[in-house]
């Protein structure tokens, strides 16, 4: 082997380039470059393939001729990326400047893209040139400035003429692998577009364009130009200062979206703190008027019982009085008409003296005066214009000792906040007991007597009337123990409103409020099992029927809890959910749904999914139909039998995501479900619109239960594991607190709404507690 070839071979093997550590370097010398070779920096962003003819816009953003060339509308085109309007040139899409470093780039992995060398290597780009007949042998190396692939002998060949001995020849593998994309970027020349096989050399000043030598010397001979490299260098530093400017500007908008994310920030932060206020304001407004209306009614107790003692003394004093007078005529009256003269005569002193005694006494004056009780008002209560709660916004300030509490300067009092002017709100001014001019507060009151079809609840009905179940007058410390037990017993079944409700700002800014009606068991004395309430329905007038599954029966009771006896059920069913129909009662056993007569008789039967545990029923408000959730979606049926209707809550979009366990209908004609897939509560109309839909942290990380809506349209949810029932508006956002287990509730099952206006609540123990829904404008 001559020297030449031997040093061509030496400098195609160096160990220190093909060493490992040395590929390292180089491989981390160019992220940036592998990041634009390996990324979707060459991909066209309208076709998503690789660019073809690259042009770029005015925008910096590069896409193929012919796709821009598809966006031209007219003499403009919208740039897809940055929606910019761009106008085209005169001759077409065509004229945009030719991305040359995308060019490049593409060049770069065109060449590398070659295949699989062990499955088809390429062949020597120069053997054929050379005057064999074959298309040359196997390329083992490539030269970087030629950028033509080589074979052994070549290679070794084209290291030792005049012309190539400084070209960089390297290893076909490691050229492949990646290991020389800088180098080969830095040896790369950009082709001039107009005449193949020329690179561009020469920058035109005039014209800013890229020239060959061909170009210089045509129509660009008179004007001045520069070496690439010459250009480059003096037009570096205006293009640096330019991106420092762009940098620093990058740094600000940085700075801003931070400002801007921090001022969203203290704004949520300050909402929930507000949220807090509002919702502890009217806690504290509720209290308050709580207490009032406890301490108005012990005073209109003690001024009852106070006038009700003197008048016992003054009626006792005036019937000893009528006593004695009565016997003393009696006794005249017998001896005038008994007696004969000589006894009539001999009593006639004493009689008359007795007589003109008693007529001489001074009798008793009319009936005292009584001290008539009389509400009054504060006028803030009676002014439904008039806010209780009301918010003002100020503009952010500088944080310098901003409160830890988050509210402006209140005295120490996060309930009561102050108005713009720094003047009291109606809060403050109505939430203090007006007792300057003995009016007493409270408009509570008036409610406390609950006179509907004659129910009145425990401890309500005694401070009504002395007189107890239309007997004689007992004594205030008379009571017998059954019914100090009973008053023990419903002493944990408050009448009084949720401890802690949310704040409802509609109407007169209070919620619904339970007041406890009765509670009764369900087991009776047939009952094999105790009793497992799945299903709750009204059946008739201030009627419920009961699904008790263990059991496999309905059960009809009364609001009072007396039993009324059982619609019969097919042999071998056990209701689960239960909804009642004109002259019809529908349920839920297994996979079958089932429409009888309130006798037992079966009109039809249809058979459900059997992917579902169970499924819930719902009767719709004209009383025809029957709603049943099946399978994450609703199914409508007639009286018949015949399917009228079928949607999933959210159209097709929601196809096997929901989950639909318990079910209502509104008097609306709405759909109220409770969705276990989603952890939510929706609300949706006839055709499966979503109206609304509720899974925030209300629920308390629980399941959503049995849900109830009443008359208008509020939604009840039961929130098994905390023992809640809550409260919603007819479109699925959280109100407040309705029952929680400071009302008697343990572990709430099933409940429904009777007349629009009872809720009633089954617990685990097949206890069944009833209460009577007092709106809030009431």
């Amino acid at each position: 082997m001559s020297a030449g070839r031997r040093e061509a071979a030496l400098y195609l093997k160096r160990p220190e380039e093909d060493s490992w550590p040395f590929r390292m370097v180089s491989q981390g010398s160019s992220p940036s470059l592998l990041e634009a070779l390996s990324s979707d920096f060459l991909a066209c962003k309208i076709c998503l393939e690789q660019l073809r003819v690259p042009k770029t816009l005015p925008c910096l953003h590069t896409y193929c001729q012919d796709c821009l060339a598809q966006l031209a509308e007219g003499s403009h085109l919208r740039c897809p990326e940055c929606r910019e309007s761009v106008p085209v040139p005169p001759t077409g899409v065509a004229a945009f400047k030719t991305n040359f470093f995308v060019n490049g780039l593409l060049d770069l992995v065109k060449a590398r893209a070659g295949g699989d060398l062990r499955a088809g290597k390429p062949a020597c780009a120069l053997c054929p040139l050379m005057g064999g007949a074959s298309a040359g042998g196997p390329a083992t190396a490539r030269c970087l400035d030629c950028a033509d692939d080589l074979c052994q002998a070549c290679a070794d060949g084209h290291r030792c003429t005049r012309q190539t001995h400084s070209h960089r020849v390297v290893d076909l593998v490691g050229y492949r692998a990646g290991w020389y994309d800088e180098e080969a970027r830095e040896r790369q020349a950009a082709q001039c577009p107009q005449h193949p096989g020329e690179s561009l050399r020469f920058l035109c000043q005039p014209c800013s364009q890229l020239l060959c030598r061909e170009c210089r010397l045509d129509p660009h001979l008179d004007h001045p130009c520069l070496p690439l490299a010459e250009a480059v260098r003096a037009r570096r530093p205006g293009l640096e200062g330019l991106l420092a400017g762009m940098d620093s500007n990058l740094a600000k908008l940085e700075a801003t979206r931070l400002a801007e994310e921090e001022a969203l920030a203290c704004l949520r932060e300050q909402a929930a703190k507000v949220g807090t206020q509002v919702e502890e304001a009217a806690e504290g407004v509720l209290r308050a008027l709580l207490a009032q209306k406890q301490e108005v009614l012990g005073q209109l107790r003690a001024h009852v019982e106070a006038a009700e003692e003197a008048a016992r003394e003054r009626l006792g004093e005036l019937e000893s009085r009528a006593q004695v007078a009565r016997e003393a005529a009696a006794f005249a009256r017998r001896v005038l008409s008994l007696g004969r003269e000589a006894e009539i005569l001999s009593l006639e002193g004493a009689i008359a003296q007795r007589l003109q005694q008693l007529q001489c006494c001074p009798w008793m004056p009319g009936p005292a005066p009584c001290l008539l009780p009389q509400l009054e008002l504060h006028p803030g209560l009676l002014d439904k214009n008039r806010q209780l709660l009301r918010l003002s916004f100020e503009e952010q300030q500088p944080q310098k000792d901003s409160g830890k509490d988050g509210t402006r300067s209140q005295g120490g009092d996060e309930t009561q906040p102050q108005s713009r002017d720094g003047g009291q709100t109606p809060e403050q001014d109505s939430a203090q007991p007006p007792q300057e001019d003995g009016a007493q507060t409270l408009k509570a009151e008036r409610a406390e007597t609950p006179q509907e079809d004659g129910a009145q609840t425990p401890k309500e009905g005694r401070a009504q009337t002395p007189q107890e179940d239309g007997g004689t007058q007992s004594p205030r410390g008379g009571r017998s123990n059954k019914k100090r037990k009973f008053k023990g017993r419903l002493k944990s079944v408050s009448r009084e409103p949720s401890p802690a409700p949310g704040p409802n700002l509609e109407g007169s800014g209070l919620l619904p409020r339970p007041i406890f009606f009765c509670s009764f068991p369900t087991r009776m004395p047939g009952d094999k099992r105790s009793p497992r309430i799945t299903g709750l329905c009204p059946f008739g007038s201030r009627e419920i029927l009961v699904a008790d599954e263990q059991n496999r029966a309905l059960k009809r009771f009364s609001l009072n809890g007396d039993y009324k006896g059982a619609v019969p059920v097919p042999d071998g069913c056990s209701p689960c959910s239960v909804a009642t129909l004109q002259d019809a009662v529908a349920f839920s056993a297994g996979a079958r749904l089932y429409l009888i007569r309130p006798n037992g008789e079966v009109q039809w039967r249809r058979a459900l999914s059997l992917c579902q545990a169970s499924h819930a029923v719902a009767a719709m408000p004209s009383g025809d139909r029957v709603a049943v959730s099946v399978s994450g979606h609703v199914e409508v049926y007639n009286m018949e039998g015949s399917l009228a209707t079928r949607f999933i809550p959210g159209g097709k979009a929601s196809r096997g995501l929901r989950a639909l366990v318990f079910l209502t209908a509104s008097p609306q004609g709405n759909f109220v479900g409770s969705d276990w897939q989603q952890n939510s509560l929706v609300v949706c109309d006839g055709l499966g619109q979503v109206i609304g839909e509720y899974r925030g942290p209300g629920l308390h990380g629980c399941q959503p239960g049995s849900v109830s809506v009443d008359k208008k349209g509020y939604i009840f949810l039961t929130l098994r594991e905390v023992n809640k029932v809550v409260i919603l508006d007819p479109k699925g956002s959280l109100l407040g607190d309705f029952l929680t287990a400071y009302h008697g509730l343990e572990k709430p099952r099933v409940t429904t709404m009777v007349d629009g206006r009872y809720l009633v609540v089954s617990l685990s123990n097949g206890t069944i507690h009833v209460f009577r829904v007092r709106p809030p404008d009431s």
